[in-house]
């Protein structure tokens, strides 16, 4: 016994020599049957690949008994698992080329316990170092990702995949070929990811901001790298660029995006380009955001456009430069848009883009993003701000060109809405910026309303330039400030031009035949002629004024010229016609008379005048109208040619000699001429004359704070406690002798009156009429307004003092008395 004792080991050891075959053979043939032949499938050499008989076997065994496919896989991963750590890399490569034909062949109700061994074993390879394995576990779950499975499951996680696949995106290894394998390795694990989750309802919502915060950005960061990443020479990379197939990869994820995915997806390409400081540079903002306006459905690239504001909105303190990148963006957004799906916040859109107009203007002012500039604020420089301005009001042109007309004249009343109008809006600055402010702010809201009225054309000038439109734009023709004066006067060009007629009229010349500009010409509708019965006198009046403007330049007298002719050939009939020469003739006299002006100012207006009755009298086409327009020409070339626009609009004139005789248009002539032809004569030989309204006289002031001084006074001259101030009119004997003197010609003067009064409304032109009625209307309502005024509060004693000597009480307005319940019906 004790030798059988100690020797034991070696009797074990002569006995597993001598019997160990038929030992092993016997156990063998007890294994179940689905391990033999996963084993069978094993070469002996790795190198002689799957052993393809016994697969053909293996397969045709797991659809034959599919209960024991998760089993066989189960066996497959613990296998797999052993060659991983052994290291045994091609029985690796042979286990999941068996799996992944599996894959293919069963789709059986137990493919989800398969699919979690298979899914266990593509976890091993991703968490390996070995690059090959983690390519290798990639193309594996590829292959998976396209297949459609039968039957849902329930409690599967993509978690980590979609960690790690982006963290391979973000590969820094060492050699560029490999480094660049593992990357798209990962674009493509990401991708297959989003096919197996997207459309399966009972997935992990790949949508999620957990989600969407890792895959976004390791896109965004595959594409950006398209100047620091090498390509290998390999088949697979020179059939298809990490670039190329991330932008792919990215096109289908947004391809694949609902309504309500929309914001996720594209917040974390907002957080990428802020935290890598990409909106300055411009051109890899504008390239995803163009991917992303392609990419997702149409009806929902206003999500798109709205999250763009919003994150506008929430950089207002940021640089210049990065607000300049957004607005870049947006406006290339908008131009995408061609289709005027903005959605239901146009006018929003619109809001947006004017409070970056006016919080620009107030930084630039300011020079400081707080209301009071600290000692830790940014440093402001002044060219980006005006280089995002420029930006902001490119961007609502770009936006206003996507519009249909109707909409594009709700933008129009919109900003004419925002911009401080002459005596309605005086203090539209802010309080740190003042009046400079209100005007800059005034100067980027008309550029802005040029940029929206360019290239808009509508064939109802009534719907076109409403009376809620133009009443505040023409106010602004009236300022003394030059550059708003002809932004006022560009708008009313765009507006008025539907044929594309205004370069035509440029520059301003003497043109012996107006067939060579090919001018296109209409019959004017119904809604002309109705916009010039309404309009036309205050077009006329304003128009004359503006000519009367000692800022006016070159460019001033060159615009007046287009919008002349634009009326002239978009809306004219006879009587328009009447009143465009009698316009023309006036300005001449004013030029004439109005000695005040500069002398280049008399000068530039005769020349307008002169090509101005050159080009209507050969639209009129009265041959003896045309014939006096061109002897007076004739003579001012010869005699005074600095009174022509190829000489006074080029060359500054100092000196004017006194002008008279043949170089002038003669009224009488013109009238007896075009009165033969059918033209109103009697019209044609009264004089024009605008009358001046209470709105010209508000509007003409150097700035908007004279606005705010001129109501201040106006109201303090009509207080009433000014006029109860004022002494009583003493009467004596002297008083009534006069008084008594004087009645005897009061039936007179009266008669007169109303013979006048008669006498106006018979000739004068509505226009004018209207004006002289509001007049009285606004004097109406100034009574009424002292009437409610001393209705709510007391009449002011005459000793300064109310009661038993104390302060002077206040009145309760009869709104904010407390009545008893029995007074009370």
């Amino acid at each position: 016994k004790a030798v059988w004792r100690d020797n034991l080991p070696n009797f074990l050891l002569l006995h597993m020599y001598y019997f160990s075959p038929c030992v092993c053979g016997c156990c063998g043939a007890l294994r179940p049957r689905y391990k033999r032949l996963v084993d069978n499938i094993f070469p002996e050499d790795p190198e002689d690949g799957l052993v393809k008989a016994n697969m053909e076997k293996l397969t045709f065994y797991a659809l034959s008994a599919p209960e024991k496919l998760d089993r066989i896989g189960a066996y497959l991963s613990e296998r797999l698992s052993r060659d991983v750590a052994r290291p045994r890399y091609g029985y690796v490569c042979i286990a999941m080329e068996a799996l992944d034909q599996l894959l293919m062949a069963c789709h059986c109700q137990s493919i989800n316990l398969f699919v979690e061994s298979f899914l266990t074993m593509v976890r091993k390879l991703l968490e390996a170092d070995k690059p090959n394995l983690q390519i290798l576990g990639t193309n594996s779950f590829v292959k998976f990702a396209n297949i459609e499975e039968d039957t849902a499951s329930y409690h599967r996680s993509y978690d980590f995949f979609v960690s790690r696949f982006s963290e391979m995106c973000h590969s820094s290894y060492e050699d560029p070929d490999i480094r660049t394998k593992i990357r798209m390795a990962g674009i493509r694990g990401l991708q297959g990811v989003v096919r197996k989750t997207v459309n399966d309802e009972l997935q992990a919502n790949i949508w999620d901001p957990q989600h969407m915060d890792k895959i976004v950005p390791s896109l965004l960061f595959n594409l950006q790298q398209e100047e620091g990443i090498e390509r290998s020479p390999s088949p697979e990379t020179e059939k298809e660029s990490p670039v190329e197939l991330t932008e792919r990869c990215f096109r289908e994820l947004l391809g694949r995006a609902a309504y309500d995915n929309i914001k996720n997806a594209v917040k974390p390409v907002l957080m990428h380009l802020d935290n890598h400081s990409l909106w300055e540079s411009k051109t890899f903002s504008v390239r995803c955001f163009k991917i992303i306006m392609y990419s997702i459905q149409s009806q929902h690239s206003h999500l798109v456009i709205q999250q763009l504001l919003g994150h506008l909105d929430a950089n207002s303190k940021n640089s210049a430069r990065v607000r300049a990148g957004i607005v870049e963006v947006i406006s290339e957004a908008a131009v995408i848009e061609a289709s005027g799906s903005i959605g239901p916040t146009v006018l929003e859109v619109f809001n947006t883009l004017l409070k970056q107009l006016r919080l620009s203007v107030d930084y630039e002012l300011t020079g400081s993003y707080d209301s009071f500039a600290n000692l830790g604020s940014k440093v402001i420089k002044v060219h980006e701000e005006r280089q995002l301005q420029e930006a902001v009001i490119k961007t609502i042109g770009s936006f206003a060109n996507t519009l249909p007309t109707y909409q594009r004249s709700e933008v129009m009343l919109f900003i004419i809405g925002k911009i401080p109008v002459p005596g309605m809006y005086p203090s539209l600055g802010s309080a740190n910026t003042g009046v400079e402010g209100s005007r800059m702010i005034q100067i980027m809201l008309l550029k802005s309303l040029l940029q929206v009225t360019a290239g808009f054309q509508s064939t109802n000038i009534l719907t076109a330039l409403p009376t809620s439109f133009l009443d505040p734009l023409l106010s602004f023709t009236l300022m003394e400030d030059a550059e708003i004066r002809l932004l006022v006067l560009d708008i009313l060009i765009s507006i008025i031009d539907r044929h594309d007629n205004r370069h035509k009229f440029s520059p301003v010349r003497i043109i012996s035949d107006i067939s060579v500009l090919k001018l296109k010409v209409d019959k004017c509708s119904r809604q002309d002629n109705l916009f010039m019965k309404k309009h036309s006198q205050r077009l006329y009046r304003h128009i004359y004024l503006a000519c009367k403007e000692e800022s006016s330049v070159q460019r001033h007298f060159e615009s007046l010229y287009t919008l002349l002719g634009l009326i002239c050939v978009e809306l004219a009939n006879e009587e328009v016609v009447v009143d465009l020469i009698r316009l023309a003739l006036a300005l001449q006299d004013l030029a004439l008379t109005e000695e005040a002006l500069p002398v280049y100012n008399r000068c530039a207006i005769h020349a307008l005048s002169a090509a101005y009755l050159n080009l209507i009298s050969q639209l009129t086409t009265v041959p003896t109208f045309c014939q006096h327009v061109h002897e007076v020409i004739e003579s001012r070339k010869k005699l005074v040619p600095f009174l022509l626009p190829e000489d006074v609009l080029v060359e500054n004139k100092n000196t004017m000699e006194k002008v008279e005789g043949e170089v002038l248009f003669v009224q009488a002539k013109i009238a007896e001429m075009l009165g033969g032809s059918g033209y109103n004569t009697e019209r044609l030989a009264t004089s024009y004359i605008p009358q001046i309204t209470d709105e010209d006289r508000l509007s003409k002031r150097k700035s908007i704070g004279d606005t705010v001084s001129l109501q201040l006074e106006m109201e303090s001259r009509n207080s009433p406690e000014k006029e109860q101030r004022s002494t009583a009119e003493q009467i004596t004997f002297e008083t009534l002798k006069q008084a008594i003197g004087d009645s005897v010609n009061v039936e007179e003067l009266e008669r007169e009156r109303r013979r006048q009064v008669v006498e106006r409304f018979q000739t004068a032109p509505f226009e004018e009429i209207a004006a002289h009625c509001g007049a009285r209307a606004s004097l109406l309502q100034s009574k009424l307004n002292q009437v409610f005024e001393i209705t709510i509060r007391p009449p002011p004693s005459p000793s300064g003092s109310v009661g038993n000597g104390h302060g002077r009480t206040r009145s309760v307005p009869v709104y904010e008395m407390k009545f008893p319940d029995l007074c009370v019906y």
